[in-house]
């Protein structure tokens, strides 16, 4: 069996004196996970359970207090090129235009600008952004805010995506378009995904597994695939298969944000 794209070993976070009374709080206990190379995986769990830390570790924007998290054979120490990171909140640059913004990861590494134009381009089209090149990010939807902030992440061509709930900022409709646009991408270069949501339509709907975490603190409950067929279309979610997984699915989180719920 060939090795782990990602790999999540035993880590843990606990953060200290931000509890009550000033006791540490632990966001995730010890959570080992195991990626393929083109896995799409949707993380699902009840606020609070340390969806968005577990993340943020294997971006390297946090550090785990035990365990380590290792990307193609290398630990994780720091955050870098190898991984595309796009979060709910708005975060393109203010002062830059569509082109600039997904160009900025580019002009960093030092692509040549003939082939940093042509990526810019490719994506552009590809996340139906075409004629919007000059507008600056305020002069956006939201929709289109985000679809800018994912072709950013994925003109870099990162090892491994990483999604913190992009979507949960968006009307329903919105969401369902952005669903689609970013499985078609996927189902097209098979880019390795981690996905966090709240919505557990969106996490069957993307996912090849999904994975459930518990109240905080955080670990990984119950993993269930996904064997439901590409391309995907809107129109699977009314299917019994698709049912089936969301009544089950509905029950794990159910149980886990009942436990949430009675701790507060």
């Amino acid at each position: 069996m060939s090795a782990p794209k990602l790999s999540i070993e035993g880590i843990a976070r606990v953060f200290p004196g931000v509890g009550r009374r000033g006791q540490p709080t632990r966001a995730i206990e010890p959570t080992s996970l195991q990626v393929a190379e083109n896995d799409f995986i949707t993380i699902l769990g009840p606020s609070g359970c340390g969806k968005s830390t577990l993340l943020r570790l294997v971006a390297g924007l946090d550090t785990p207090t035990s365990g380590r998290v290792v990307l193609n054979g290398r630990v994780v120490v720091r955050p870098g090129p190898d991984r595309g990171m796009v979060f709910q909140s708005y975060t393109l640059f203010p002062w830059l235009t569509v082109a600039e913004n997904i160009a900025f990861g580019l002009r960093e590494r030092g692509v040549p600008s003939l082939e940093r134009r042509r990526i810019v381009d490719d994506y552009i089209e590809r996340m139906g952004l075409a004629g919007f090149e000059r507008h600056w990010p305020k002069q956006l939807s939201g929709g289109m805010q985000q679809r800018t902030a994912i072709a950013r992440a994925l003109a870099n061509s990162p090892e491994i995506l990483l999604l913190d709930e992009p979507f949960g900022a968006l009307d329903n409709q919105t969401r369902a378009l952005m669903q689609e646009l970013l499985l078609g991408i996927w189902e097209r270069d098979r880019k390795t995904v981690l996905f966090v949501t709240h919505d557990i339509e969106e996490a069957i709907f993307l996912a090849s597994r999904v994975i459930v975490m518990t109240a905080r603190p955080g670990r990984i409950k119950a993993e269930i695939r996904v064997e439901l067929p590409h391309p995907r279309r809107y129109t699977m979610k009314t299917a019994p298969e698709f049912s089936t997984l969301k009544a089950r699915l509905t029950e794990e989180i159910r149980a886990e944000a009942l436990i949430a719920l009675a701790e507060r």
